[in-house]
């Protein structure tokens, strides 16, 4: 029984389709939970709505992340008060 190129699986490719699959359907789930949420808002005008859905992926700031946190970069490392 010979073997031919077709029966030869691709590991690295199979496994990029399948992690594309997984966050497309991360994404999706992501998204139709923030258009529900925008429903129950009754949000007033469609901008509103399609801004909140674009901004799904978006996190909440942390503790470190506020004003008197502490922050390794500096936001502006041209000003005196940050050399």
């Amino acid at each position: 029984m010979a073997t031919s190129e077709r029966d030869v699986i691709d590991f690295s490719t199979l496994e990029r389709e399948l992690q594309g699959a997984i966050e497309s359907e991360r994404r999706h789930k992501r998204e139709n939970k923030a258009k529900l949420s925008a429903i129950g808002q009754k949000v007033a005008t469609y901008e509103q709505f399609r801004d909140l859905v674009l901004a799904c992926h978006l996190k909440p700031m942390g503790k470190n992340d506020r004003e008197g946190g502490c922050r390794k970069p500096p936001w502006n490392p041209v000003t005196p008060s940050n050399q």
